[in-house]
């Protein structure tokens, strides 16, 4: 059993993976669409016999990449990057949702646990600390830049 990689058409990915995973082959174990992977999945499969017969039933699927690759090559596509990665204290954020978009903040705590961030908003005449989702901000201004 080994995990082979299957070119895609570019943006098709998703739709390869729902469509291998759909059908019923007892040599395929798993498919793996990881959104950083452009133009490829992941299948863990017995061997590639299976792959190879359903590219006539599946559009999009061009072709498996000649060799195997181990659980350690695609490890890092399995375990989620919070998303208050790469942003620090002080930072100068955006709020791109919620009832304060469009505002402009600057970053006072960050809880990775829960993957939240504490702001303080920067027009506001008294200073708010408002609490929002990692991925409700982007950053505009990092003071490590």
């Amino acid at each position: 059993m080994g995990i082979y990689a299957v070119k895609t058409t570019a943006s098709q990915e998703q739709t390869v993976a729902d469509m291998i995973a759909t059908k019923e082959e007892d040599e395929i174990h798993a498919v793996l669409s990881p959104d950083s992977l452009t133009s490829y999945v992941m299948v863990e499969a017995d061997g590639t016999a299976a792959l190879e017969r359903l590219f006539d039933e599946i559009p999009h699927a061009r072709s498996i990449v000649p060799g195997e690759s181990g659980l350690a090559e695609v490890e890092h596509f399995l375990s989620p990057t919070p998303d208050v990665e790469g942003i620090a204290e002080g930072d100068i954020v955006e709020l791109i949702a919620g009832p304060f978009q469009g505002e402009k903040a600057r970053v006072q705590r960050i809880d990775e646990g829960k993957d939240q961030v504490t702001v303080e908003l920067y027009e506001a005449t008294v200073p708010i600390p408002v609490t929002v989702r990692g991925d409700q901000i982007r950053v505009l201004d990092s003071e490590e830049r």
